[in-house]
């Protein structure tokens, strides 16, 4: 582990020289317990760039709040620093809207998009909900929603069969700064707005998934979203929730190897 000037902590792990791959997690969550099953997996092929979000992890707070410009600029200040030219972007969750918004903003910087269980266009009156729901529960930290949110991210016989798991990713979500979890909360509920029908459009190659029964990031959702970036591909995992990428890991890695190393030759 590193921390770069600007105070992101950051791990580059695989073989130097090789494709950069810059893995980007979602809200509440951290480099470690998101990436934990499937970077060393890409690392074997590719040079893995793993960090923490502004507040998040090991991380500093962010200087001034908050918003995908400011979170996609995070990434832009750690590979400079790290001398990277341009890097395949994977994000979940939170992380699938900043790496949307840094292709939209630095597209030379960009290589490739997977878009790993991300919101997309929720609809006026469901956007409405989204956003009083994140105000309003800003007040009370992760605490105020963590059981409904472990619900919904794990399937009933994952939760049933491997406790342990679930203990560990609750831990992290509570470890979050108050202030900060909500902050970053009501940039996940808004920040779907600047990425409806992109503009300046993105043209990267990209790889676009979710979960059968993801009731944030929908399979509607990823299709939405591949339909708004040419020849964007879908991959629709079944069976899974929310954190299917931890649940069942190799269900998401094999699709984002075979993307990968097709665009890397």
């Amino acid at each position: 582990m590193a921390i770069s000037a600007s105070g992101t902590a950051y791990d580059l792990t695989g073989p130097e020289g090789a494709p950069v791959v810059a893995l980007i997690h979602g809200l509440g969550l951290t480099r470690q317990s998101t990436w934990r099953a499937i970077a060393p997996i890409l690392a074997q092929r590719f040079r893995v760039l793993s960090y923490d979000l502004c507040g998040h992890g090991q991380s500093a707070l962010p200087a001034e709040g908050s918003d995908l410009t400011v979170l996609s600029d995070q990434l832009i200040a750690l590979i400079d620093e790290l001398a990277i030219a341009r890097a395949a972007l994977i994000g979940f969750s939170l992380g699938g809207m900043i790496n949307r918004r840094c292709a939209m903003d630095h597209p030379a910087r960009v290589s490739s998009l997977v878009v790993l269980n991300s919101p997309h266009d929720r609809g006026e009156a469901l956007q409405q909900q989204v956003e009083a729901a994140a105000r309003d529960a800003g007040a009370g930290g992760p605490e105020a929603t963590i059981d409904a949110a472990l619900a919904r991210w794990f399937t009933e016989p994952f939760r049933r069969d491997h406790p342990e798991v679930v203990a560990e990713i609750r831990r992290v979500v509570l470890a979050n700064d108050p202030a900060n979890y909500a902050l970053h909360r009501l940039v996940l509920a808004e920040g779907v707005s600047d990425l409806i029908r992109p503009r300046p459009p993105i043209r990267h190659p990209s790889l676009i998934m979710t979960s059968e029964y993801d009731s944030g990031s929908t399979p509607d959702m990823a299709r939405t979203i591949a339909s708004e970036i040419a020849s964007a591909q879908t991959v629709i995992v079944p069976g899974l929730k929310h954190l299917g990428l931890i649940e069942q890991p190799e269900q998401f890695t094999a699709p984002i190897l075979e993307f990968l190393t097709l665009r890397a030759g």
